[in-house]
């Protein structure tokens, strides 16, 4: 395609995976946010909790002066808090929105655009209509109190369900019954969907994206080894062509195609499109970026 990018999406990167030391909230915050901002390829950036309230301002600051637009994912405080929104355990899903609605008080303060969450594991097959009320309730909760802050709409982002976060929400049909049932009251509301995820729950893009697209709010792009026994197995965000792994140029471009042919790339709305990539051991998280960069260009040349 012959029409730059960044007039069909705001081209972000998932700062706490490309900088994984970030994850618990401590490190180069403001030392890492200004190489992304200082980059011109990049017009979003999405963060995480940062644990000091004054290193939280300075990235807040530093975004504003890259004009950055900012996401927030709640990733690493689930994963590593245990949290679990679908719980069947009442205390315990309420306590997980509790700690997520203080959260949201950190994307207001970041002046985040977005807030994405992940569901808990996925109950069984038994339970999961239980799991799939307890959800929506979460979620909804968690829309209400970001509304009532004038914060950023939350955005749940659909992962495997059988391989290695087995989460709740998963494939594509639940993702959108979710969805739907969400948006029935809350209009702050919407869905991600990831490349990465997309051949760990065994779906291809069209599949993934179609019976979500009322409710697709933002993407993420990234990779996935599928191959058992491989460094990386599972859902950890490697570079693109690396051996064993589903997903390098031509699965971008078939991606960003179904995104423009579903009317979620229309040149209107310029949603956040973000790479999502971790650096292995011993790779240097500059060249992984530019690895995800010069990826993104090749597909793009070819829609």
């Amino acid at each position: 395609m012959q029409t730059p990018m960044d007039a069909y999406l705001k081209m972000g990167i998932v700062h706490f995976m490309a900088y994984p030391q970030l994850g618990g909230g401590e490190g180069p915050w403001a030392e890492t946010a200004a190489r992304i901002g200082r980059d011109p390829f990049f017009t979003a950036i999405e963060i995480t909790h940062i644990a000091d309230p004054a290193e939280r301002e300075r990235v807040r600051d530093l975004c504003r002066l890259a004009k950055l637009s900012v996401g927030f994912g709640a990733h690493p405080p689930i994963l590593g808090g245990g949290l679990d929104i679908n719980s069947l355990d009442e205390d315990e899903r309420l306590a997980a929105v509790a700690r997520l609605e203080e959260l949201i008080d950190e994307a207001v303060f970041m002046e985040a655009e977005s807030f994405v969450v992940l569901s808990g594991k996925d109950p069984g097959e038994d339970k999961r209509d239980e799991g799939v009320e307890a959800l929506v309730d979460s979620l909804g909760r968690l829309c209400a109190y970001s509304a009532r802050l004038g914060g950023p709409p939350v955005i749940a982002e659909v992962f495997d369900c059988d391989i290695d976060k087995c989460c709740l929400l998963g494939p594509a049909p639940l993702a959108a019954r979710v969805a739907e049932m969400v948006k029935a009251k809350h209009d702050n509301f919407g869905l991600l969907v990831d490349l990465s995820h997309i051949p760990l729950l065994g779906e291809s893009p069209i599949q993934a994206l179609e019976p979500v697209a009322p409710y697709l709010m933002a993407a993420h792009l990234g990779n996935a080894v599928t191959v058992e026994g491989m460094p990386g197995y599972g859902d950890y965000h490697p570079i693109f062509g690396t051996p064993g792994s589903a997903n390098d140029v031509p699965e971008m471009v078939e991606f960003l195609r179904v995104l423009q042919d579903i009317g979620f790339l229309d040149g209107i709305k310029r949603p956040m499109v973000s790479f999502e990539i971790k650096p292995m051991e011993g790779q240097d998280p500059e060249l992984v970026i530019a690895n995800a960069q010069r990826v993104m260009n090749l597909a793009w040349a070819q829609l």
